[in-house]
């Protein structure tokens, strides 16, 4: 879609093109497009509760909170966008970091899947902090403030500029992080809530392409680190930073994308093409995957599923066990098959092996069983290092079926003495639309159960009614939603 290189060749030529043709449909795009899907709207109301669920969870780890708060001690802005959970008022970039690192800490939020994967809601991070900051400026100057209908439909943007292009660009394998879509679509979203023509959009945006992206480094072995949790952080809020920095007048770069030589498409995809293989609607938010019953790489999800249920069968057993054979996609095998010592949370949670390992052994996965004194019992890593992955080659095809989408995982476990249990399959994972339905319920108990951890009953009472009637929510002003889940004390 961002269309061939401009006619002239010669990178001498100081001619000002025209824009590329992918900066203009994300423009057009995130500030002329009306959603008009009720299943967008409905499918983003619980996409908000389940992102503020995680960020909720999220703050009972040292590991995330330390990261939170002012870029330096006491660099605070009363009448800022509030961070939920906590009791900060921060400017809009430096929350725009902190809620995205809430969100996507424990691996938990969600998630989309193609030849490019990430989650989606990690631009909440700079439409939650440009919403909060923009309606308490409203209120103090007199005019009205944002509604929580105004932050959906930003969702939806964001998640759509984020999946499309993620449909045929893979950027992991040239060895790049996701994150470059989530810095792409928070700036044209936060750059459209700030008011911006539709030149400042394009100016924003072609500066987030020029930012190049991220290497994958943090996620793979044997480098796997807490960087992978705070990395959408990271670019939500560039989004933010270029959105301003845009409505202050700084310019853009309109061949950003196809510029001979220097460009995006010669430098960083070896001369090849962004592709748009659809136009931008509401698809994305239609069709995201929840991440409801396990924090674990969504690739993994439904091995999870397989090993939980055989757990009754095997965990009497593991002893006698000679091999495991996990059947999974083919980016399963590639991101998280992993072998040897994990060296901290971040390191298990994209190894599939220890995935299926503590269900086995525990008959469960919760964000705990990755810290350091669950990975210590001796039986999880018996139990890898007797594991086998395999790629399933229809697993991989229905994947990539943009009918089908599905995320299939198999788990067969052998024994010594020649028997061997049922070989369980499971296709799609309880937060795919496909199963939608059974897991919604789900998804409710997520979002009470960490409202009810972080906040006094009283006020925990109060945040579920905000969420509990969709007509009265979309109403709501979104500073009025932003008071109610601050807390006293920091952290």
């Amino acid at each position: 879609m961002s269309g061939p290189d401009h006619p002239s060749s010669d990178p001498r030529s100081a001619v000002r093109p025209d824009p590329d043709a992918l900066l203009v449909a994300i423009a057009e795009y995130a500030r002329e497009f009306t959603v008009r899907s009720a299943l967008a709207y409905e499918t983003a109301r619980y996409g908000l509760m389940d992102s503020l669920a995680c960020a909720f969870r999220a703050l009972e780890y040292p590991a995330c909170t330390k990261l939170l708060g002012p870029v330096v001690p006491g660099a605070v802005m009363p009448g800022g966008a509030r961070v939920p959970g906590t009791s900060y008022e921060l400017d809009p970039v430096q929350a725009a970091f902190n809620i995205g690192a809430l969100i996507r800490w424990l691996d938990f939020n969600d998630t989309w899947l193609a030849a490019e994967w990430g989650h989606p809601s990690d631009n909440l991070g700079a439409v939650l902090a440009l919403a909060d900051y923009l309606s308490r400026k409203a209120r103090m100057e007199g005019r009205g403030p944002l509604t929580v209908r105004e932050v959906l439909t930003a969702m939806i943007k964001a998640h759509e500029i984020q999946g499309v292009l993620a449909l045929a660009n893979s950027f992991n394998r040239r060895g790049l992080d996701h994150v470059i879509l989530v810095r792409v679509a928070s700036t044209a979203v936060a750059t459209v809530m700030l008011g911006g023509t539709r030149e400042q959009v394009m100016s924003a945006v072609s500066n987030a392409w020029l930012d190049g992206g991220a290497l994958r480094t943090y996620r793979h072995a044997p480098n796997t680190g807490s960087r992978k949790s705070w990395a959408a952080a990271d670019a939500t809020s560039r989004g933010v930073r270029h959105a301003l920095m845009a409505l202050a007048g700084e310019m853009g770069y309109p061949s950003a994308l196809t510029a001979p030589q220097w460009g995006f498409h010669a430098v960083v995809l070896g001369g090849g093409a962004l592709e748009l293989p659809q136009p931008f609607g509401s698809y994305v938010m239609e069709n995201v995957l929840f991440k409801i019953a396990y924090p674990a790489e969504f690739h993994a999800q439904t091995a999870v599923e397989c090993a939980i249920a055989l757990h009754r069968e095997v965990a009497s057993r593991l002893d006698d066990i000679d091999r495991i054979v996990i059947e999974t996609q083919e980016p399963g095998v590639r991101i998280i098959d992993k072998v040897g010592p994990l060296a901290n949370p971040a390191d298990r949670d994209h190894c599939i092996q220890y995935m299926v390992a503590v269900p086995l052994i525990l008959g469960r996965l919760t964000a705990e069983d990755y810290e350091d004194a669950i990975a210590a019992d001796p039986r999880i890593d018996r139990l890898r290092s007797r594991t086998q992955v395999r790629e399933n080659p229809r697993f991989t095809q229905d994947y990539y079926d943009p009918e089908r989408r599905s995320i299939g995982n198999a788990v067969q476990v052998f024994f010594r003495d020649g028997t061997a249990t049922a070989r369980v399959e499971v296709e799609y994972p309880i937060g795919h639309r496909r199963r939608r339905a059974e897991g919604l319920p789900l998804l409710l108990e997520k979002f009470r159960g960490a409202v009810a951890r972080r906040f006094a009953p009283r006020q925990s009472e109060r945040i579920q009614g905000l969420f509990a009637d969709p007509v009265r929510l979309d109403a709501l002003p979104v500073n009025e939603l932003m008071a109610a889940l601050v807390t006293n004390g920091g952290t």
